[in-house]
């Protein structure tokens, strides 16, 4: 497995236990549509958090949020649109960022940051 693989099923390991530990209760890890993905849905009360998780190495120099371009944002929101329909989901949804920094195959730190972005018009 590749360095990157193991650095992101890490993160992706850590935002899962995060979010379980914080009240919610996660639906889907890696969900396609086609060749579009979404890293995690989770459910907490009446709200489907979308999540997609950046996972860096600490020495990292740009912030794992500013790698969710806009271009990552449009494909979240067509793939969340695409899930909300098959699964007849009616809860209100949130596009969510969890940060996760990664120091010599340590989690040093996670950073949730709801309400990260909002759908826009196409």
């Amino acid at each position: 497995m590749s360095e990157n693989l193991e650095i992101g099923n890490l993160g992706e390991d850590s935002a899962c236990e995060y979010l379980s530990k914080n009240g919610y209760t996660i639906l889907e890890r890696n969900w396609h549509a086609g060749s579009l993905e979404i890293d995690i849905i989770a459910l907490k009360k009446d709200i489907l958090a979308i999540v997609e998780v950046k996972t860096r190495s600490a020495n990292f120099m740009v912030s794992p949020q500013s790698a969710v371009t806009k271009s990552k944002q449009r494909n979240l929101v067509k793939a969340t649109e695409i899930y909300v329909e098959k699964k007849c989901r009616t809860e209100e949804i949130r596009f969510d960022i969890i940060s996760v920094i990664i120091n010599q195959g340590i989690v040093t730190n996670i950073e949730h940051i709801e309400s990260a972005f909002y759908p826009t018009l196409r």
